[in-house]
């Protein structure tokens, strides 16, 4: 039998297609990169990448792409053997543009279905799922059926009590486009939040980490006043309550009544996307060494800091020694 992952996470992948040239509208670009994408993804590789060991539970097109993601995962020491093709469904692209230091447009490539909405309950291996240490799973995975039930059987696998598991963490991960709002849906944001809310409840109730920005958040609580945003996860059943705020820095509530508010890694920011799946592989990283609150907040804000500094997000996830030495400068 082999050795529980450190950390499972569940969710999107996908193919980033990103510009080579940064402050060009998206129809002048003339050249592009490929990267490994999708956040649930990028988590499990920003961990792997600071020494855990990690899979990612999730589905590709059986497509050149699909292959060129499970090549991708290997190559990032990420175990891909609960990665597997749907035959109707290509793999996903993301297309991006990037106009620092704030403004990084996403075109996401999902009709007429992602794979990864295709994870059906009983394909999982709930006893893998069960012995990781974290499991980390994205308000994305609760936007359709199958991938929803899926998600909460996931969830619902996570014994409470088990000595050895560390957290189990709902990223709160809100695209509304995924809950039909938008211009190619039939919702407005406010209703799409109404939509997913009771499903993000659900969630919350199995969590024991819950990480968001104020967006987020306000689809999960229905405030967007940091503590009250804390508190109110923590209600809904999480032990630690991680609120993002952007240029205001991260706040971190436990259960216990720590808290920890933490400010911004300065970096001259090239592409802010991706930033918040490096602070999450962070993020399980501090848990799993058992850090006090406060440094693993400022640990995941400087690995997050990196990435911002960088053109790609899965291939620009920082090592250790890296996060040490932005920390220490």
């Amino acid at each position: 039998m082999t050795e529980p992952h450190e950390v499972v996470t569940m969710g999107r992948i996908g193919v980033d297609i990103y510009p080579l040239q940064t402050g060009v509208p998206l129809q002048h670009v003339e050249t592009f990169g490929k990267f490994l994408g999708g956040s649930a993804t990028n988590v499990a590789v920003a961990a792997s990448r600071l020494g855990r060991s990690t899979a990612v539970i999730t589905r590709t097109g059986d497509d050149p792409f699909g292959v060129y993601c499970h090549e991708a995962l290997r190559d990032f020491g990420v175990d891909d053997r609960w990665v597997t093709p749907v035959a109707q469904y290509p793999t996903p692209v993301t297309f991006c543009e990037i106009f620092p230091p704030d403004e990084f447009p996403l075109y996401f490539y999902r009709q007429p279905k992602a794979p990864d909405l295709e994870l059906h309950p009983g394909q999982l291996d709930l006893a893998g799922v069960a012995a990781a240490r974290i499991f980390w799973m994205t308000g994305t995975g609760l936007c359709e059926e199958p991938s929803r039930s899926a998600t909460l059987a996931a969830l619902a696998a996570r014994a409470p009590g088990r000595e050895e598991a560390v957290a189990t963490v709902f990223d709160l991960d809100w695209r509304p486009m995924f809950w039909g709002a938008g211009s190619a849906g039939q919702l407005t944001r406010s209703e799409a939040a109404q939509a997913a809310r009771p499903y993000y409840r659900e969630a919350l109730a199995h969590a024991t980490v819950a990480v968001g920005n104020l967006d987020e958040c306000e689809v999960a609580t229905g405030t967007r006043e940091p503590h009250a945003c804390a508190e109110a996860l923590l209600a809904a059943g999480a032990e630690l309550a991680v609120v993002k705020q952007g240029p205001k820095g991260v706040l971190a509530v436990h259960a216990d009544g720590t808290v920890a508010e933490v400010p911004p890694h300065p970096v001259e920011v090239v592409n802010g996307l991706g930033a918040g799946d490096a602070f999450g592989g962070a993020l399980c990283h501090g848990l799993l060494s058992g850090w006090d609150l406060e440094y693993a907040m400022r640990y995941a804000n400087a690995a997050g800091a990196l990435v911002a500094s960088r053109l790609a997000c899965s291939s620009a996830m920082p090592t250790a020694p890296e996060v040490e030495d932005l920390l220490r400068a």
